[in-house]
């Protein structure tokens, strides 16, 4: 099937296929680990953990798997805490927390965990894989990691990110469409010029840079794996096709919602978390529309909407969830992870010989 390209073997993995690292939970080790003994590559979403979380992943995703898998941290931001922009926010937010029936927590004593001992953690750790998002990883570390036989992959939303990768001495790069679900990634220039669709990105980054490329955004099925190989990419990175597996930690309400998705927006939204990310439109992200200009930064908002997105997943309310999805959710189905990237290869084995068929 021509499934086998330098990613597959930098990767040591049989599919090109990586299980996107969403964080917050979603990537249990039980789903990192399915997914990588199916043959692709799973991804632990450790942005949010403290050093002790994330060893303790790494140490179970070991005892489901003995093959490669990945973890993922976000590269931190400079960030300011603007008590005017964190008291207007939190005035529109009481009135969501009354509906829950929650009180104003009392002000976070860090608003992001410390970058450097997740860091360490991982090194030390010897992962097969390590990948970021939302910036660059400084040299040093990059050799760091390259010295532990660590291969390391970056996120670019634009071509001049993925230059700047490339120069950088990542081994792949990530290039995520505007359809992709989740927190955007862009660290050069704003989001608003960076919304380029997969279609039109992936080749662009493919022609301007010389490491393999990962297409990511909108891929559900094995039609989007041929369509992303057709355009350069030597692999695909899915998050909303997994988030619906059983192995998967997304809220009840979070994996219903996809599921009965249909016709339902998408919005990229600045609400939940201060940084652009798209998912599911609800009420939530209707109400504070009218704020987002002068909501505070990522990661403060996030600190602050933490509490009621606890909340609302503990009671089932999707109107107050993050529900994160790409454009293409409507596709989502509820199976195991080993099945989900089953029949991601047969239909792509079929979509191929179909194409060629064809043309004969």
């Amino acid at each position: 099937m021509g499934l086998q390209n330098d990613l597959t073997r930098r990767l040591n993995i049989t599919y090109p296929v990586i299980q996107a690292p969403m964080a917050g939970g979603t990537t249990t080790p039980e789903l990192v680990a399915a997914v990588s003994n199916a043959g692709g590559l799973g991804s632990i979403g450790a942005g949010y953990m403290p050093p002790e979380a994330l060893e303790a992943a790494i140490t179970r995703t070991r005892e489901l798997t003995d093959r490669p898998f990945a973890v993922n941290l976000f590269i931190p931001n400079a960030f300011a805490v603007d008590d005017d922009r964190v008291e207007q926010a939190n005035a529109r937010l009481d009135d969501f927390r009354r509906e829950l029936a929650i009180e104003r927590p009392t002000p976070p004593t860090q608003y992001a965990q410390s970058f450097e001992d997740q860091f360490e953690a991982v090194a030390s750790a010897g992962v097969s894989v390590f990948s970021f998002t939302f910036g660059q990883l400084e040299s040093g570390r990059i050799e760091r990691l390259h010295a532990g036989g660590t291969t390391v992959i970056g996120t670019a939303t634009t071509v001049a990110e993925a230059r700047a990768l490339a120069l950088d001495g990542v081994d792949l790069i990530v290039a995520q469409g505007a359809e992709a679900g989740g927190h955007r990634g862009t660290f050069l220039g704003s989001f608003e010029q960076a919304l380029v669709g997969t279609m039109a990105l992936v080749p662009q980054i493919c022609d301007a840079v010389d490491v393999p490329v990962i297409a990511s955004g909108g891929i559900m099925d094995g039609r989007g794996l041929a369509a992303a190989t057709a355009l350069g990419a030597q692999g695909v990175q899915m998050g909303s096709a997994f988030l619906t597996c059983h192995e998967s930690g997304a809220k009840t309400a979070h994996k219903k919602a996809l599921l009965a998705s249909g016709e339902r927006a998408t919005m990229v939204t600045r609400a939940f978390s201060g940084k652009p990310a798209r998912g599911l439109a609800n009420r939530f992200i209707a109400a504070m529309a009218s704020l987002e200009p002068a909501l505070p930064d990522y990661p403060v908002q996030n600190a602050w909407t933490k509490d009621i997105r606890a909340a609302a997943g503990q009671a089932g309310d999707e109107a107050f969830m993050s529900l994160w999805a790409g454009q293409a959710a409507a596709l989502s189905r509820e199976v195991a992870a080993a099945d989900l990237l089953d029949s991601l290869i047969t239909d792509y084995a079929r979509y191929i010989d179909g194409v060629k068929n064809d043309s004969d």
